[in-house]
């Protein structure tokens, strides 16, 4: 049997995809708890502030991350994220997701060894339901 995600992340600022992907995960049972941050900074905040208090269950496994959004973009998360991702006990599966088609994003993305995989907006139900089901 499949070990379901508990708890996943969501770092966007477009609303409407936001809230597709929270009814696909709520509807497919995808994860038991979505946390979503709408822009970088605010991601990067909260992995922070764990470090501070480290607890496990407040761990995302997947991080579903835009690259375009104000204060702090996709890039800019990841640089930061990447220097304290190692700080965290537990495996961080980080998506890209982006509407983004241009080839220098994606080749980025790929040469990324912290990045899992490039999502084209709009990610479609079967993508979705990979990322959660690879990640358990």
């Amino acid at each position: 049997m499949d070990k379901k995600i508990e708890l996943a992340c969501i770092i966007d600022d477009d609303n409407i995809y936001v809230n597709l992907v929270k009814k696909i995960i709520e509807t497919k049972k995808l994860c038991d708890h979505l946390l979503i941050f709408k822009d970088g900074k605010e991601g990067i905040e909260y992995f922070e502030a764990l470090l501070q208090n480290l607890e496990e269950k407040h761990i995302p496994e997947v991080i579903l991350l835009d690259i375009n959004m104000p204060v702090l973009d996709g890039w800019g998360f990841i640089e930061r994220f990447t220097k304290i991702r190692n700080k965290f006990n537990s495996p961080i599966t980080l998506y890209l997701v982006s509407s983004s088609i241009d080839v220098r994003d994606i080749n980025k993305a790929k040469s990324l060894s912290s990045v899992k995989n490039y999502l084209i907006k709009p990610v479609n139900i079967d993508e979705l339901e990979a990322v959660f089901n690879k990640s358990a």
